[in-house]
């Protein structure tokens, strides 16, 4: 009877432990997918600031063309 029980926990102990190091090896991966994000966030962040400034050179150039 004991030993049934002692078995049963022991099962469950195992179980437990492998779902921990499931849950480990996937929170590493959002972590790394986190940071990925981040790193092409802030890329597209910079390229988009680019855009707007390269746009607004043109704008000011056909607004004083315009004036002529």
């Amino acid at each position: 009877m004991i030993d049934e029980e002692i078995k049963k926990l022991e099962d469950r102990v195992n179980t437990l432990l492998g779902v921990c190091r499931h849950l480990k090896d996937e929170n590493q991966k959002l972590r790394t997918r986190e940071q990925d994000l981040s790193e092409q966030n802030v890329r597209l962040s910079q390229r988009t600031q680019l855009a707007r400034t390269r746009i607004e050179a043109i704008i000011g150039k056909l607004q004083s063309m315009d004036v002529n």
